[in-house]
């Protein structure tokens, strides 16, 4: 009854059948012509609701901010500069919410038959924000710039994958010694933002082709955004004169910002109030399962995690099944110590989950020959929506397997460049990428600089690039298992739960669509929403 209410009131509000026949339909299905006027009434609002409005502002308060943060696309890695390089720049390409491709400062692509040479069509007629026109060479000097071992970049890992670059005519050429299917979701890597002169002179510049420009940049406070009147797609995005993101790392302060209309949406909203939050007459909850994981990592390089009968203890010693439900709250899923859910195309499901065991915790740390000295986990709350209550439940239950864990708390501002990818244990988030050989070669191939476990392994770097060039299907997934299960049961990563994306929106933004890509669209709803009552 649901969906024929749902085509009726559709019908209404697209004109082709009356308001008194609806009332007459739905009496006819037991709807009241009081419930009957309501729902005629919430269909008019969202039909509203889809078509953009210009003007207004809308202000984001998110996590993941420091006052270390650069413009520099290559240093991203958490969420503030994420927002940030959205409005300011765009990739070649990007990922759609239904996975599939979506050419943007490349208006086509082509691939040779084995894969190994694509072509990227560049668009014409862009502008960068200083006046300049967009060319190939742009595109070109950008990759060359993320291949560079000193530019940090995080998309570093993926760029070793690449044997030569060119340009030719309005195409910018790849050049692969491996053939690779997969490699347009690897060029829609958010590091890989087109700049000018590829960004060589001045990477923090804040010149891009985006729909927005650079107003403000205060680090750790505030980013503030005017709309780019020059924009080559003001049809779909850049609707609002201007749009700020505020740095509220704390989950209280983000939800308080929200329900007094200081930010129109915020990020990570805590799970325990996530339901309670929905009940407000003016905001929404919007959550979506998607790739998005909680770790907690640990050097395999570094005393005492090279041990793998250490790592293997601290895998056993937690309880994903309680994690789940106390600190998500349902929102997720328990993981398996490797980065891959079913989410992702080629999945194997057979892979056998990893249990909660205080036996084979306290059997695994004996074993281990540890000399009992604590065993320091560093956490901070900007490390992931309740990554400290997180960590005090793994300490009873490492405790409870003979293991002495010990908690450090760090603060938010510098949590990024100063502990993450630099001390030996501390919690961390991913986001996901789109494809499984996207993901192990952004963290997990040898080579890559965002390598946060110091995982490097010849055999599994040799399987990635053998998945790479395997066009069967059935071969390729057999690879990918066998890579999953090596990373479950020797790598360094601690992933007791795959994350929904939690977000909340006040009810006057338009525009807003299902995206399992990252949190609050694939970080992109400040910059393809709309202000209802601009």
């Amino acid at each position: 009854m649901d969906d024929q209410l749902k085509h009726l009131t559709g019908q209404v509000v697209k004109g082709t059948m009356t308001r008194r026949e609806f009332v007459g339909r739905a009496a006819a299905l037991g709807i009241t012509a009081a419930v009957a006027n309501s729902m005629l009434a919430a269909e008019a609002r969202a039909d509203a609701h889809a078509t953009p409005v210009r003007g207004g502002s809308i202000k984001v308060g998110s996590s993941g901010g420091e006052s270390t943060n650069s413009l520099d696309p290559a240093l991203t890695a958490s969420s503030v500069p994420l927002f940030n390089l959205r409005h300011l720049y765009e990739t070649l390409v990007e990922t759609r919410a239904d996975g599939t491709i979506e050419p943007r400062m490349a208006e086509s692509f082509e691939a040779s038959a084995d894969a190994k040479t694509w072509a990227f069509k560049v668009r014409k007629g862009i502008q960068f924000h200083n006046g300049k026109d967009m060319t190939p060479e742009d595109v070109l000097m950008t990759m060359q710039r993320h291949s560079d071992e000193n530019s940090q970049s995080g998309a570093l890992g993926i760029m070793r994958g690449i044997e030569s670059m060119r340009v030719d005519g309005d195409n910018f050429i790849v050049e692969l010694g491996v053939g690779n299917a997969d490699l347009p979701y690897l060029m829609a890597d958010y590091h890989l933002m087109i700049q000018p002169g590829g960004g060589v002179d001045n990477p923090g510049a804040g010149i891009g082709t985006g729909p927005y420009t650079l107003e403000v940049d205060e680090p750790g406070v505030r980013h503030g955004f005017t709309r780019n009147e020059n924009y080559w797609d003001a049809e779909n995005r850049g609707f609002t004169d201007y749009n700020e993101v505020l740095v509220l790392n704390d989950a209280t302060a983000r939800t308080a910002a929200l329900q007094s209309g200081q930010v129109q949406m915020i990020n990570r909203v805590d799970p325990k109030v996530a339901s309670l939050l929905d009940r407000a007459p003016n905001l929404s909850v919007k959550s979506v399962s998607g790739r998005g994981h909680y770790v907690f990592i640990a050097h395999v390089d570094t005393a005492p995690f090279e041990n793998n009968d250490l790592r293997l203890a601290l895998k056993y010693a937690i309880n994903r099944e309680e994690m789940v439900d106390k600190i998500l709250r349902g929102y997720g899923s328990v993981g398996n110590d490797f980065p891959i859910n079913a989410a992702y195309p080629l999945f194997d499901e057979s892979i056998e989950q990893r249990e909660f065991s205080i036996e084979k915790a306290r059997e695994h740390y004996e074993k281990s020959g540890h000399d009992g000295s604590p065993i320091v986990l560093r956490v901070a709350d900007g490390a992931f929506a309740g990554a400290v209550d997180a960590a005090s439940l793994y300490l009873e239950t490492a405790k409870a397997a003979g293991i002495p864990l010990e908690i450090k708390r760090e603060p938010n501002d510098g949590y990024w460049s100063e502990v993450w990818n630099k001390q030996p244990f501390c919690a961390s988030y991913w986001g996901g990428r789109a494809v499984q050989d996207q993901m192990y070669s952004t963290a997990y191939l040898s080579t890559a600089d965002w390598n946060d476990t110091r995982w490097k392994r010849p055999e599994f770097d040799a399987m990635l690039l053998e998945a790479r060039a395997e066009l069967d299907q059935t071969k390729r997934k057999a690879i990918y298992s066998q890579m999953g299960t090596m990373l479950r049961d020797e790598g360094g990563v601690i992933l007791p739960m795959f994350n929904d994306f939690v977000d909340a929106v006040s009810n006057n933004i338009g525009g807003w669509k299902v995206d399992p890509n990252a949190e609050l669209m694939n970080n992109k709803a400040p910059i393809t929403c709309w202000v209802q009552d601009a």
